[in-house]
């Protein structure tokens, strides 16, 4: 796995002022130091404390921010009464306008999640405050939890035990409720020992864990923690990571409404393309709640914060409403993660893990090509007409670590462009990258807290004061995006492919939603990669873009309404070029009625028209391959 560890250094110690949009951070030393003062005061074998701590947060500090989880600091000290209450996410999640919408009545309460902070203040005296912000006592805390723990189950302690005989105490440090998921995350901590880790974190400071290949745990100890078990024998996970069903309603409503998915047969009848990447806007119960509720959407899989803990709840070869866009609902699978994106600016080590393995194991079962054209966030998909697109959703959102992620799932960013071949991809250093967004809580005028991203903001001059572009689908008004959070319209994210439109002095242009985009790539600390690929080129002045690659009227069998195949409110103009991520067939699933009964359900309808998929914003889209040439990205690159 690689750490791009000296960029890092170089970005922390000598500050980002030099990047435009970013802030700088003082180093804070002994790190190392930390980890052996308090695992030595604690009686906790230090890599156990290492180990632990890397699953949870890779050793950072995140500057003091909470997780999705309500966990704080490199020990994840959980405290959910310091967040606010869960927010579920509403809105068309299937996203076909052959079949209205049915929103879900009623109200949805957030259940309490961990509150782990309270027994470390408890052990060490520390001010809560304290140990959340504080790296040093945030570990001295967890150590004192997981030795806490460990005199709990009766079990030998002290920092000169065998780290073997300490399962049960990681384990429960999960703070997992079923005992596969506890059993999951003590495996990882101690693959973790096994393999051994060495980074930089997000302030700076070297941390090593030397590799054990012998250590072996005791797995004994799990059964002392009386734990309920779990059903996994209806799920679709891999092999070692243990997986809970709990099955989404599909039942009849009345007046010709159901809930809460469509049944199929994929990919025997249909191709999966794409795995989307959600977060719940919830806590995992209230999340586990909605998507047993029969008149609610849906999706295929729920993924727990803490610990990493998988849910199924929709087959792989059924289509779950997730999306917001038939055509992808489809042709998808769906992995909602425990989260907010605005008020949590980190995700969990245990649930990246968890989700790559996921993903991983999908892509290879479903023919799935592991890249950013295929395995997409939220945010990525199309509205399906022009009126959608403003509604569309914005998870995962900008505090996802893409690269990190890719890089767990063992299909890291490698490109073989230079300068001259067209594409560029984009791959900004996620901890030195920190762009200024507001509302993440209050105003929207409200400065974010400093924090990591995985996304670039583009401009309309080679310039950090320059305006930002356009988007008409988000601001019909004409107005330029914004540093909002949720805006967006004028931002690009790691691993999405462009085509160069310019390049001056330190800046790259790129073509974007028909307009040249400006983000600042210096050879001497890049943000992006050159690459290569094929472009799509317009046969005329201007061809439109769809948000679903729909067939043509002449398709659709007798009986069966036609579905349009609707322009957005985009153009793609003459002398402009996109990447081409796809060529896929025009295809609609007819799914309207809860038994098949109308005519041509549970079909899919094929035409005659092929599509292009491209990058032309920070969402895909489609274009009609009648309308466009396909170039090697070479040809005609500035």
């Amino acid at each position: 796995m690689r750490t791009r560890a000296a960029t890092v250094i170089a970005a922390v110690v000598l500050g980002a002022a030099a990047v435009p949009g970013t802030a700088a951070s003082a180093p804070v030393s002994g790190r190392q130091q930390d980890f052996a003062d308090a695992a030595k005061a604690a009686g906790v074998p230090q890599d156990v404390l290492l180990a632990v701590s890397y699953l949870e947060s890779r050793w950072d500090t995140n500057r003091g921010l909470p997780s999705t989880s309500a966990g704080y600091g490199p020990m994840h000290l959980a405290d959910a009464a310091s967040v606010a209450s869960a927010r579920p996410s509403t809105g068309d999640g299937r996203g076909d306008d052959a079949r209205p919408f049915v929103a879900a009545a009623g109200t949805v309460v957030a259940t309490p999640g961990l509150q782990t902070l309270d027994r470390a203040a408890a052990l060490t005296g520390v001010d809560k405050a304290v140990l959340r912000g504080d790296a040093r006592a945030n570990i001295r805390g967890g150590a004192a939890l997981l030795a806490a723990y460990q005199r709990d189950l009766g079990a030998p302690g002290g920092a000169g035990s065998d780290p073997a005989a300490w399962y049960g105490a990681v384990a429960r440090y999960s703070g997992a409720d079923t005992a596969d998921a506890a059993a999951q995350f003590a495996d990882e901590v101690y693959d973790t020992m096994r393999e051994g880790a060495d980074r930089v974190t997000d302030d700076g400071q070297r941390v090593t864990l030397a590799a054990r290949p012998s250590v072996g745990p005791q797995k004994s100890w799990l059964s002392r923690l009386g734990l309920r078990s779990t059903s996994t024998s209806d799920t679709e996970c891999p092999p070692g990571l243990p997986c809970e069903w709990i099955p989404a309603p599909y039942q009849d409503l009345g007046n010709g409404d159901y809930g809460n998915h469509d049944l199929s047969d994929r990919p025997a009848r249909q191709r999966v393309q794409y795995i989307v990447i959600h977060d719940t806007e919830a806590t995992y119960d209230t999340t586990i709640g909605l998507v047993q509720d029969p008149a609610y959407v849906s999706w295929n899989y729920t993924i727990r914060s803490a610990d990493g803990h998988v849910a199924q709840h929709v087959k792989t070869k059924d289509v779950a409403w997730h999306a917001g866009n038939w055509y992808v609902n489809a042709t998808s699978v769906g992995i909602e993660h425990e989260g907010f994106a605005a008020e949590g600016a980190w995700y969990t080590e245990a649930m990246y893990r968890s989700s790559a393995k996921l993903v991983r194991y999908l892509a290879g079962r479903l023919g799935i090509p592991l890249d950013r054209n295929h395995i997409i966030g939220h945010d990525n998909v199309p509205g399906t007409v022009p009126s959608g697109v403003r509604g569309m959703h914005w998870d995962p959102g900008p505090y996802w670590d893409w690269d990190h992620y890719l890089d767990l799932m063992h299909a890291p960013i490698h490109t073989t462009g230079t300068p001259h071949t067209g594409l560029v991809t984009i791959d900004p250093v996620y901890d030195a990258n920190r762009p200024a967004f507001t509302g993440c809580t209050g105003a929207a005028t409200d400065p974010c807290p400093d924090h990591g991203s995985s996304q670039l903001i583009l401009h309309t001059a080679p310039s950090a004061s320059a305006p930002l572009l356009l988007d008409a689908g988000l601001h019909p008004d004409g107005s330029p995006s914004t540093m909002l959070l949720s805006d967006h319209g004028s931002r690009v994210a790691t691993g999405q492919t462009y085509a160069v439109a310019d390049r001056r002095g330190d800046w790259t242009a790129i073509w974007y939603l028909g307009q040249k985009g400006w983000f600042y790539n210096p050879p001497s600390a890049p943000t992006a990669k050159w690459a290569t690929g094929l472009v799509a080129v317009p046969k005329r002045d201007t061809i439109p873009v769809y948000g679903r690659a729909y067939p043509e009227q002449a398709a659709y069998p007798a009986g069966v309404p036609y579905q349009p195949i609707t322009p957005l409110q985009y153009t793609f103009p003459a002398g402009q070029r996109y990447a081409v991520g796809n060529i896929v067939q025009g295809e609609y699933y007819r799914a309207v009625t809860f038994d098949g009964s109308s005519p041509g359900d549970w079909t899919v309808i094929r035409g005659d028209t092929w599509y292009a998929q491209i990058q032309f914003g920070h969402r895909l889209m489609y274009v009609n391959l009648a309308d466009v040439q396909l170039l090697p990205s070479p040809l005609g690159a500035p």
